[in-house]
């Protein structure tokens, strides 16, 4: 699996394609937006950026993970939030305009933070050195996460409608791109998935329900308001995980490290709800047919 030219050359291409649709639902003025609310774009990136790491380390270390496995961990926690994110901020009355503001600014410090903090993360778990993030993978990684973005962006600007043709598609693509990696990493992994499970699973979980909750309640206790706090949480709690799993395969050539992110993009999709239920009671979520109507205006991309 490996080897194969799906891996190595085929998933950079889809992410690439993935990151260009992210760029389709982005302009400058998503970027302008942190001027009107600097606090809580602050709060939400030190705590994605710096805190999570730091979680996620103690996790990996408190459960004495395979170094394999704590690289994998460690670049899950380095992956930016996805754009799922948006829709259940959507749901659960968050922030929207928040979230897209913080997808856009973590699509580009992604290009610098995942380089960094996996890394540090080989450095100390893998004391062979037989992985690494050298400057020729770190221009990879920028190419696969930055430039599409860019061009997303920038035929938005010039011809919006073609950006809105192109998003359902691309959306789809996205979500049949990240469920047949995630099956395939564990696939290939299969003789040893039950001992992953039993080693990574609990970390993952405790990582996703951890990233959640602080960006709630941190959130909150800083004095941000509740819309903002949902919108935190959604963003720190649901990673591209899309993207650790394309570096993992492609990039380190690693079906281990890529099996936390696989596992991790199962969990979040039934843990991030059940904590938007529970953070949401009295209040009601927004319904389906709110939410097309919301995207219809622009609301959610």
């Amino acid at each position: 699996m490996n080897d194969s030219v799906l891996i190595s050359v085929g998933l950079p291409i889809a992410l690439a394609i993935i990151m260009f649709g992210l760029g389709l639902s982005l302009t400058v003025a998503d970027f302008r937006r942190v001027a009107r609310s600097p606090r809580a774009v602050v709060v939400a990136l030190v705590l994605q950026i710096l805190v999570l790491p730091v979680v996620a380390f103690g996790l990996v270390l408190a459960f004495d993970l395979d170094p394999l496995l704590a690289v994998g961990v460690m670049l899950l926690a380095a992956s930016p939030g996805g754009t799922t994110a948006n829709l259940l901020s959507h749901l659960f009355r968050g922030d929207v305009a928040l979230n897209i503001t913080l997808t856009a600014i973590n699509s580009v410090l992604a290009a610098v933070s995942i380089p960094v903090i996996t890394n540090l993360a080989i450095g100390f778990f893998d004391s062979e050195g037989s992985l690494g993030l050298q400057f020729g993978k770190v221009v990879q990684v920028i190419a696969i996460v930055i430039v599409p973005v860019v061009l997303g962006m920038v035929v938005r600007s010039r011809s919006p409608r073609t950006a809105e043709i192109a998003d359902r598609p691309v959306r789809i693509f996205s979500i049949a791109v990240l469920a047949i990696v995630a099956i395939g990493a564990i696939i290939g992994e299969r003789d040893n998935i039950l001992d992953y499970l039993q080693s990574v699973g609990a970390v993952t979980g405790l990582f996703c329900l951890a990233s959640l909750s602080l960006g709630y309640w941190v959130s909150r206790l800083l004095r941000l308001d509740r819309s903002q706090s949902i919108a935190a949480s959604m963003e720190i709690g649901v990673h591209n995980t899309t993207i650790a799993l394309t570096i993992a395969l492609s990039v380190l050539d690693s079906v281990e490290v890529a099996i936390p992110a696989a596992i991790y993009s199962v969990l979040m999709y039934i843990l991030a709800p059940a904590f938007g239920f529970l953070i949401s009671r009295g209040h009601a979520p927004r319904t389906a047919a709110g939410g097309r109507a919301a995207r219809e205006r622009g609301l959610v991309p």
